[in-house]
């Protein structure tokens, strides 16, 4: 639709004014574009399958250190042999349960640790470097298991017990007794803490501007057809071309 008198036509939207529905006109100043992809920002899925397995390859290098831990700290259960078969020293002892306590909280505090040190280095970490923090906690554990036993009291009991002789004290071999749940402590608590940090500390999308001075100057003023102003929904007046009295 254009005004027109005779001979010279003109357009009704102002020639100084850009239409708001072209689909090509430039963004308004302010605005931002959104990160390249492949960028540190916003990594490909190649970079995020790099740094999945480089997690992955030191989680499951961890395990030894929490192996040698639970080594360490786990309580030594005591048997002795009366020269015809091994029984527990203490029967209502709770040394047993103790090994398997231990790892569990030792592998609590490495999947806290891991999880903090793979947000606080890789903060936009995907799906892939989430599922490498999983895969990494329970090669770990299987590494600190395989550690632990085998750094450990022999498993041979009746070697063992022929060595040191009849009634006289030796460690039995470190076990675990609910390995199936221990080995998965890690990785639990590890997605857990890491998806605890991403939802508190993780980027946040920038926000649209609306009040920004680039808004207003592309869709016009509280003045000049914003919602809820005066006027607005009001075509603007028709520019006067020539001041002639003909218009029709």
């Amino acid at each position: 639709m254009a005004w027109h008198d005779g001979s010279v036509t003109a357009p009704l939207t102002p020639p100084h004014q850009p239409n708001p529905h072209d689909p090509w006109q430039a963004p308004p100043s302010g605005s931002h574009l959104a990160p390249a992809y492949g960028s540190p920002d916003d990594p490909d899925t190649a970079t995020e399958l790099r740094q999945a397995a480089a997690v992955v390859a030191l989680l499951t290098l961890s395990g030894i250190a929490l192996g040698l831990l639970w080594l360490w700290l786990a309580p030594r259960v005591p048997l002795v042999s009366d020269g015809s078969a091994v029984f527990l020293e203490n029967s209502e002892g709770e040394e047993a349960i103790g090994a398997d306590g231990t790892f569990v909280l030792l592998a609590v505090a490495f999947g806290l640790v891991s999880a903090a040190a793979v947000f606080w280095r890789l903060r936009r970490g995907g799906v892939y470097v989430v599922l490498g923090l999983a895969l990494g906690g329970v090669l770990g554990s299987l590494v600190a298991w395989r550690v632990g036993v085998w750094l450990g009291p022999s498993s041979d009991v009746v070697s063992r017990a022929r060595e040191v002789g009849k009634g006289v004290a030796f460690d039995a071999p470190l076990e675990l007794h609910a390995a199936a749940v221990a080995v998965l402590v890690w990785s639990i608590v590890a997605m857990a803490a890491h998806l605890a940090l991403t939802g508190v500390f993780g980027p946040r999308d920038p926000e649209p501007e609306w009040g920004g001075a680039g808004w207003s100057a592309y869709y016009g003023g509280p003045g000049e057809g914003a919602p809820g102003a005066p006027g607005a929904g009001v075509p603007p007046k028709p520019p006067v071309v020539g001041g002639g009295s003909g218009a029709s």
